[in-house]
């Protein structure tokens, strides 16, 4: 088992930043990818990023240029700084992990945290 526990989640007013965390315990090793999911309330699920072990980003196109994963693997920790945040960005973000970037390979998941941005 591998738990996921996310932080870093608040109110922020539009054009500020916040940066996301998700710390990995457990069998971590059997995990090679980590990607942040957002939901919005009435929207289904997105895959926002995604990080590989061996560094490969994905990004979708709607926070390319302004969100950016990375990973501390010395902490098992992987970070979503969000900069220029839009009140579209509202939404409970989640990160999960598994072995490839699209849902159907995640295997586990945290609980969230909420992200909400004022206009």
């Amino acid at each position: 088992q591998v738990q996921l526990v996310e932080s870093g989640g608040g109110l922020v007013q539009a054009g500020g930043s916040l940066r996301l965390s998700c710390v990995a315990s457990g069998r971590t090793f059997s995990t090679t990818v980590t990607d942040w999911f957002r939901q919005a309330p009435g929207k289904e699920r997105e895959l926002v990023a995604g990080i590989s072990s061996g560094g490969t980003t994905t990004y979708a196109d709607s926070v390319k240029g302004r969100f950016t994963i990375s990973r501390d693997n010395a902490k098992n920790t992987v970070y979503l700084q969000m900069n220029s945040l839009k009140p579209e960005d509202t939404a409970v973000y989640s990160c999960a992990a598994g072995t490839g970037f699209q849902p159907r390979y995640m295997h586990y998941w945290g609980k969230g945290t909420l992200v909400t941005v004022s206009s």
